[in-house]
């Protein structure tokens, strides 16, 4: 029997499975099948995605991360600040933190629970989309963050069926054929806002989503909404700084900070994903 320690940890609700591949001793399991298996709630540890800490020869390591249908990302705002404290907690990093991932080169900074995180510049926004959802017309915005987004402006993000537009947005022709994460958003007061995310590759609403909630931060910058730093509060409760460098497009310094948990460690059983990965 094969047992493959790991992590669980949380960056504000987005909880993630991390694995120390760097040795290779687990390339075998670097499949979408055993990230499915081990991503199922109730059955397994559970988890809205796995990353794969890799040997890296320009960066403290590189990472190779997973979405919870086994499907790959180029990057994932809170997944990227759980594997920087990932790094420092095992000695892999210091304090400040670089990393390889298919967006590019990541660096964090990571105080006990705290990481603040410098993503990749993010593509140019496309304003007022015209779309139209269940007959009802719909204008959203669209940035690559590092993973393609849209976001709506909407009154109250709670009245918001996000399962089901989210979902229609997500496979909508107009963002095909690599699809959108889907971001509804809501105004508070002056720099705060609220926000609730339909997850691609999750394919289902997220308590949180770093790359979407700075997509959510630069439209409203480009729209006039908002300055940096901008708070986001998630739909688990918690709460996000994005940082810019600009108030207009293109931006090219940007920064996600919040808090990351750590859940527990342990070892995953052979048992717990063989079967699911023979089926």
């Amino acid at each position: 029997m094969q047992n493959v320690p790991f992590y669980k940890m949380s960056g504000t609700g987005n909880d993630f499975i991390i694995i120390d591949n760097r040795d290779g001793a687990f390339n075998h399991l670097v499949t979408p099948a055993f990230v499915r298996a081990i991503c199922r709630r109730r059955v397994a540890v559970g988890a809205d995605g796995v990353i794969f800490i890799q040997k890296s020869t320009t960066c403290d390591f590189a990472w190779q991360f997973f979405n919870a249908d086994g499907s790959t990302a180029e990057m994932c705002g809170n997944g990227a600040r759980c594997a920087a404290r990932y790094a420092v907690l095992r000695g892999i990093a210091g304090q400040t933190v670089c990393f390889e991932t298919r967006a590019g080169v990541i660096r964090a900074h990571v105080q006990g629970a705290r990481v603040k995180t410098q993503l990749t510049p993010p593509g140019l926004p496309e304003l007022d989309i015209q779309l139209e959802i269940g007959g009802a017309p719909y204008v959203v915005h669209s940035i690559n963050t590092g993973v393609p987004h849209v976001v709506c402006f909407v009154e109250n993000v709670a009245a918001v069926a996000v399962e089901q537009i989210g979902r229609t947005i997500r496979f909508h022709p107009r963002f095909q054929p690599a699809g959108t994460n889907v971001n509804f958003v809501s105004q508070k007061q002056g720099n705060m806002l609220e926000i609730r995310t339909y997850e691609r590759g999750v394919e289902g609403e997220t308590l949180a989503c770093g790359t979407g909630s700075v997509a959510a931060a630069l439209i409203a910058i480009t729209l006039g909404k908002a300055t940096s730093p901008v708070a986001i509060t998630t739909a688990g409760g918690d709460m996000l700084q994005v940082y810019v460098d600009s108030l207009t497009p293109p931006f090219h310094e940007v920064y996600l900070e919040g808090d990351t948990t750590v859940v527990f460690h342990g070892e995953l059983w052979e048992e717990a994903w063989m079967r699911a990965c023979r089926t």
